[in-house]
């Protein structure tokens, strides 16, 4: 098993490496036309439907928002866009990087404050946040590393805070086989027994549960309130045609299809997951 502190050098030295080659010439073009950017992402992009549900964009305008693995920031200055007041964190330099031009460019109401390095070691002056979020964050920790985060967490939410995290769903052994045989950019398929394992050694993501169920049994030991939201249960086969050119129009429509599936189905099959976790115990 992989340590946690190996787990993050090898996580920093990954997005370190990824985020260098980004500029903000593309977030700034989001920024520009942001209510038309919000509504393709948000109707049709995986990671976007599901943090942006259950009318969350209109809870933002003024909201005290901690954003933990703000990769690219493309999320960070969307919010403050919307007028959010938000807190960045990554363990990545990069990130800061781009924080740092985001603000000396775009016109926000609040300047994106941004906290570089391993969250569990940072000093967070702040408190009382209305949100603490993550885009696809917590699959990159260990389980030790995830309980330690949320224990950080819920001091520094407001009793009636929200932590919100969108995290890939793992509910079937089965489907997650057959996922992990489609090759995508950047991963070989699994059938290519030497090629995986060879991209698998060096793949930052530790091996643990991301299913429904542990996310659920995490958040009821320090939240009253737990909600897991499966999606992508049809969406998911869109990747076995990338480059057809009605590939965003089938996925717009999976969102609207698959409410019609049995509960069961939708929860096997889900490729993603909202996670929301409501009113911290310690503050009950």
């Amino acid at each position: 098993m992989v340590s946690s502190e190996h787990n993050t050098i090898q996580n920093r030295a990954h997005y370190d490496a990824l985020y260098s080659k980004l500029s903000i010439d593309g977030l700034l073009r989001k920024l520009e036309r942001l209510d038309a950017f919000l509504a393709d992402a948000t109707a049709t992009d995986t990671s976007w439907v599901c943090m942006y549900q259950d009318h969350f964009k209109d809870r933002l305008q003024g909201a005290k928002v901690l954003e933990l693995g703000c990769g690219d920031c493309t999320n960070a200055a969307v919010m403050a866009a919307l007028g959010a007041q938000v807190y960045a964190n990554d363990i990545s330099d990069q990130s800061g990087v781009l924080i740092k031009a985001l603000n000396a460019q775009a016109d926000f109401d609040y300047p994106i404050q941004y906290y570089q390095g391993d969250f569990l070691n940072l000093t967070i002056d702040e408190t009382d946040f209305d949100f603490v979020i993550g885009k696809a964050f917590v699959h990159h920790l260990t389980h030790e590393q995830e309980l330690a985060f949320l224990d950080k967490i819920v001091r520094l939410l407001h009793p009636e805070g929200e932590v919100r995290y969108v995290e890939p769903a793992i509910n079937s052994a089965f489907l997650d086989a057959l996922r992990w045989m489609v090759p995508v950019p950047g991963r070989p398929s699994s059938l290519q027994v030497s090629r995986f394992r060879a991209w698998k050694a060096l793949d930052p993501h530790p091996d643990r549960d991301n299913s429904g169920a542990h996310y659920k049994r995490v958040g009821q030991q320090y939240f009253k309130d737990v909600l897991i939201v499966p999606i992508g249960a049809l969406e998911r086969f869109n990747r076995l045609f990338p480059k057809a050119k009605w590939n965003r129009a089938f996925r717009r429509k999976a969102y609207h299809w698959e409410r019609f599936l049995p509960s069961f189905l939708r929860y096997r099959w889900a490729r993603t997951q909202t996670i929301v976790y409501r009113y911290p115990k310690s503050q009950l």
